[in-house]
């Protein structure tokens, strides 16, 4: 898709439909996930005038948590292809910091972050190095609950896939062990998420070039000079 300019900006088209499509179905699994995971961790005890048998509201929880969590890990398998036909700016390179430029970049945002400094130089349209690297991280803890949910699931389920994960519960020393490291990572989604709001929209104002709208319509805008 050709790039369109205006007086002193130019209009870059950063994010494929793939690349925008993934993150807000994550957006909503994860979100699905954290609360359902949350109830499921601690029940609430609810009280009906009903009979018990006309009540289903935490097999409710569970299914929703189940589904969510299969869309979540197809969800995943299409990003990890993603990161390898995709353009430029959605390619693996862009998450692992191999090259020295990255580094640097990665210190500049540190203290722009935290210092509060002004930016100096020019920063990754895409990705900068730190968000790559930090989203890297954030993979390799999707695969990590991807794998213990679908190992606690492998005992009441006979689905080909859930089942392909049941070593991985004696490998941890259990369900107890697998169902508190699956409990605790879910925190890291909470921190995540705030955190994740936090710096797209801090960002947004102190780089100017759309990184808030770019996750609907795709495009970043970046200085001609």
């Amino acid at each position: 898709m050709p790039n369109t300019t205006t007086s002193s900006y130019q209009r870059v088209y950063v994010w494929e439909f793939p690349v925008r499509l993934y993150h807000w179905v994550n957006a909503i699994t994860v979100t699905i996930l954290i609360v359902t995971g949350y109830i499921i961790g601690n029940p609430t005890t609810i009280t009906y005038g009903n009979e018990a048998y006309q009540q289903y509201w935490f097999g409710t929880i569970r299914f929703l948590h189940f589904l969510s969590a299969f869309i979540f890990f197809f969800n995943f398998l299409v990003r990890i292809y993603w990161g390898f036909v995709g353009n430029k700016f959605a390619r693996w390179n862009n998450f692992i910091p191999l090259k020295k430029e990255q580094w640097r970049e990665m210190i500049e945002i540190l203290k722009v972050d935290i210092l509060q400094t002004k930016m100096r130089g020019r920063i990754s349209l895409g990705h900068n190095a730190l968000a790559g690297l930090i989203y890297f991280l954030s993979f390799m803890v999707f695969l990590f609950q991807c794998i213990t949910g679908f190992a606690m699931y492998s005992s009441m389920s006979s689905s080909p896939l859930p089942r392909l994960f049941n070593w991985v519960v004696p490998l941890m020393g259990g369900d107890f062990a697998v169902r508190q490291w699956h409990h605790m990572f879910m925190w890291f989604f909470v921190v995540f998420i705030i955190i994740h709001v936090y710096l797209v929209f801090y960002h947004d104002y102190v780089e100017g070039r759309g990184t808030t709208s770019s996750m609907v319509g795709g495009w970043k805008f970046t200085r001609k000079d």
